[in-house]
């Protein structure tokens, strides 16, 4: 096996002068960890947190050279002791010699939206024999993952797709609320970001394109035909309030009844903070719907630009909710966990799935080596855990009602 190189804390021109140095870490223990995408909205998240790890080394990678270098020296100096460089590489051009020259343990690619993207990069992380983890929330695109599980199996390392706040999270959160039932019946998971939150334009076009979109969920064990951005409802968040909620496609309407069968209904709902950016694009859904207009991706830069002008309206608080309805040996029960991210950290929450991962795969103790959706690949402590020191608050209610919250940051 090569050796990995040192990098320095400075960026490195290009995927070569990255994998550039000496074979002084023969048996160091050291890993490097490659994150595509790593200067965009959740990369550099990711990468935040892993930096802080001494044993680690951060590779920041994506298009761009100058932003790749400008973020990996921000980030060198931010974090003490960090050993972070810089490199070239394209998600969708990327080839198994160009990753085996950042010999990387575990490549993390967070360049989405990956609604467009192929599984090129991944079939090149098996072929040079790297671990490979995306942060996907695109249901095709996670689902079709195992069609990688024979290749990642010979080559022995994982493939894992949608390590971010859906299916991972949830998928964490459902597990643990449906410990003790004899049956899960319903789950309903839902996620309302604050409007401080920038998602950049390319994460802007892919969520106002699928407005008025149809797609698949279940219902009393059926299937049945949801839009985008239909479906128009309220959820009342503990602390942050009321926000409008709509219909939105994602791996779990998928997955959960793939995992768990006999589970009756799936459904997935996500909200605006302002209500009139929420109703308005509610509004925008019908014509796409009907077929007057074929996308209202054209529409997301002026309306991002929009949203950037107002970015005053609104706060730096979102949430996060999961419900279950199931039975146990006595009686039908209703479920819940909250998770409330203030202080603009909600950006984090779909990051960790990742970070909790890619800790775990260096360490062995991941998953057995084969391609798999992200689902239930880690626990709900773990996450609890890492997001400590974040202004996130987790809290369940195993008795069907909203637990005080208080100072505590989790309740078991």
């Amino acid at each position: 096996m090569n050796d990995r190189p040192q990098p320095q804390n400075t960026a490195a021109p290009d995927a070569t002068d990255a994998a550039s140095g000496d074979d002084s870490r023969k048996g160091s223990g050291n890993h490097r960890v490659v994150i595509v995408g790593g200067y965009g909205a959740f990369g550099a998240k990711v990468a935040e947190r892993l930096a802080r790890d001494p044993a680690l080394e951060i590779v920041i990678a994506g298009r761009s050279r100058a932003k790749a270098q400008d973020y990996a020296d921000k980030l060198a100096g931010a974090v003490v002791g960090s050993r972070v460089s810089a490199a070239v590489l394209d998600a969708q051009a990327a080839t198994a010699d160009g990753i085996r020259a950042l010999t990387p343990t575990v490549l993390i690619n967070a360049s989405g939206p990956f609604q467009q993207q192929d599984y090129s990069l991944a079939r090149a992380c098996i072929a040079a024999r790297c671990h490979y983890i995306d942060l996907a929330d695109a249901r095709e695109f996670v689902c079709g993952i195992t069609q990688l599980d024979e290749a990642a199996r010979a080559a022995g390392v994982c493939v894992i797709s949608g390590a971010s706040s859906v299916p991972g999270l949830s998928s964490a959160v459902v597990l643990r609320l449906s410990e003790g039932l004899r049956h899960l019946d319903e789950v309903h998971i839902g996620i309302s970001p604050g409007n401080a939150f920038d998602p950049g334009l390319a994460t802007t076009r892919s969520i106002i394109g699928a407005a008025g979109k149809p797609f698949e969920a279940r219902r009393d064990h059926a299937a049945v035909k949801r839009y985008g951005w239909q479906g128009l409802s309220g959820y009342t968040f503990p602390l942050i309030g009321r926000r409008w909620m709509c219909d939105v496609d994602v791996p779990d309407l998928e997955l959960f009844p793939r995992h768990l069968p006999g589970i009756a209904s799936v459904r997935f709902t996500a909200g605006l903070e302002v209500s009139a950016y929420h109703l308005g694009f509610w509004a925008l859904s019908w014509p796409a719907r009907f077929g007057i207009v074929r996308s209202l991706a054209p529409l997301a830069r002026p309306l991002l630009w929009l949203k950037r002008r107002l970015h005053w309206l609104g706060s730096d608080a979102g949430g996060m909710f999961v419900r279950i309805e199931g039975r146990d040996p006595r009686s039908r029960l209703t479920r819940a966990w909250h998770l409330i991210a203030r202080s603009n950290h909600g950006p984090y929450v779909p990051a960790i799935a990742s970070v909790v991962l890619a800790r775990r795969l260096i360490a062995g103790t991941g998953p057995a080596a084969g391609a798999m959706a992200c689902f239930g690949l880690f626990t709900l402590a773990e996450f609890e855990a890492e997001v400590a020191d974040l202004d996130i608050i987790s809290k369940m209610d195993l008795r069907g009602r909203c637990s005080p919250y208080g100072p505590s940051r989790s309740q078991p």
